[in-house]
């Protein structure tokens, strides 16, 4: 029952529909790939005709979209067996529900048949996001936590130290200090789009470590708690009155923008967004960075644990060529591709390999952030991130089915805040419903 009515939530969400992205042609083995539109899978997509050019027969379609635009359609066709995709991109919190959903292919007998792919390579914990029960049913292309990147040069103009563990408090004061609207410059940068990937990973961050919890260990909706409405007002009137202009329709590549381009003097994200910070072809602040772990209250880390992985679907027509595929993208010599392409040891995927960071070129070029990338992955732990037990698995989002829809639900309440159309105590209230009808469903089994 549980399993129908999450596939019953799935397709819901996804009313506005799956059009066929190609399906694989009888005998031209053509791989079609469903894929996200950040700056490193466009690399990717770039690099793909060498892929190609080894493979003769193979080739490549890419369906490459937005963030929120390829959770739907790559949701709605697999979650329908509709074999419109051969491989697919999804992260962490997909990969175990639909593993055990039977989704996915299981990719330990593909791993096992390429002993030179090296999955032990991988790092532990990004590894056994990816994992059910004991093997792995998707590959990470890149890892991630969380962290806060300020622009040294702006603290040191305005005589501000950035402590080695700052806390929400501290950066609230700063960006108040920092915010210069005269020449553009936002005090802080934080995702404010709706969408349960978008504002909601940063979000639930804060609310953690202000000590709430979605749901108590009973499964009781805790959106109108003391705690969850402190974490809701403090990230509101920070990006309402310190955040870049738009919050409301800003994401990670929004955010991005502005912060290469010189318009906001920190940003609170996914660590991956170092290597555009530093990438000289695309930013305007290379050097400028400084990177400190996520900002705390009450917990000992607040950074999140993510990764965009690749899978194959169950129902994939030519596993075998999708495998290859993904295992190309995936493997260690796919940085040194990047790097001897594109001529910048930046736009390497961070976060996945533990032999990418024994590279001299790749440590002396990340120097300013792989460590805290690294740290902010070993730190990213339910136990460390969390001031209460919780029922469910996830630190930025709740590792449940319902949540794509509960979690895009509430970001709508969280956005329309921001933007000034409801206040705070609004967006809580009409938050709690949504999360009560779900809670019940779980009461009602255990």
């Amino acid at each position: 029952m549980r399993k129908a009515a999450a596939l019953l939530s799935v397709l819901l969400l996804t009313l506005t529909g799956c059009a066929g992205a190609g399906a694989l042609g009888t005998g031209d083995r053509t791989l079609v790939v469903a894929i996200v539109a950040n700056p490193q899978m466009k690399d990717a997509i770039e690099l793909s005709g060498e892929f190609e050019k080894a493979n003769p027969g193979v080739s490549l379609k890419f369906v490459s979209l937005p963030e929120n635009q390829a959770r739907a359609k790559i949701t709605a066709s697999t979650a329908t067996e509709g074999g419109e995709f051969d491989v697919v991109m999804i992260s962490n919190y997909e990969a175990p529900q639909w593993a055990a959903n039977g989704w996915l292919e299981d990719l330990g007998p593909h791993i096992a048949a390429n002993p030179s792919y090296d999955a032990d390579d991988f790092i532990p914990s990004i590894k056994e996001s990816l994992s059910h029960n004991g093997s792995m049913y998707a590959v990470p292309f890149y890892g991630e936590s969380s962290f806060l990147a300020y622009r040294k040069d702006l603290f040191e103009q305005a005589g501000i130290t950035m402590p080695a563990k700052p806390t929400w408090t501290q950066i609230a004061e700063y960006a108040a200090k920092l915010d210069d609207k005269a020449k553009g410059i936002a005090g802080i940068c934080l995702r404010g789009k709706p969408g349960w990937g978008e504002s909601l990973a940063p979000f639930t961050t804060v609310a953690n470590t202000f000590g709430a919890q979605w749901f108590d260990k009973d499964w009781n909706a805790k959106l109108t708690s003391p705690e969850f409405k402190a974490a809701a007002e403090f990230y509101v009137n920070l990006v309402r009155n310190h955040g870049e202009v738009g919050a409301s329709s800003a994401g990670f590549s929004e955010c991005g923008t502005r912060y290469t381009q010189g318009q906001a003097a920190m940003w609170y994200d996914a660590t991956v967004m170092a290597g555009t910070n530093e990438d000289p072809s695309a930013s305007k602040v290379v050097g400028k960075s400084g990177y400190a772990p996520a900002p705390v209250e009450k917990t000992q880390a607040s950074g999140w644990l993510y990764t965009w992985a690749l899978a194959i679907p169950k129902v994939a027509k030519d596993k075998e060529a999708a495998f290859k595929f993904m295992a190309w993208m995936t493997d260690k010599a796919y940085v040194q591709r990047v790097a001897k392409e594109f001529g910048d040891w930046n736009r390497v995927p961070p976060g996945v390999r533990k032999s990418t960071y024994d590279i001299p070129q790749y440590r002396e070029a990340a120097k300013a952030y792989a460590q805290p990338t690294l740290d902010g992955i070993a730190d990213a732990d339910q136990r460390k991130a969390m001031a209460n037990p919780v029922p469910y698995p996830g630190i930025q989002f709740v590792g449940i089915p319902e949540f794509q829809d509960l979690g895009t639900r509430v970001s709508q309440q969280l956005s329309a805040a921001i933007a000034g159309q409801i206040t705070v105590d609004e967006a809580l209230k009409q938050s709690q419903e949504y999360a009560q009808t779900v809670g019940k469903s779980y009461q009602e089994v255990q």
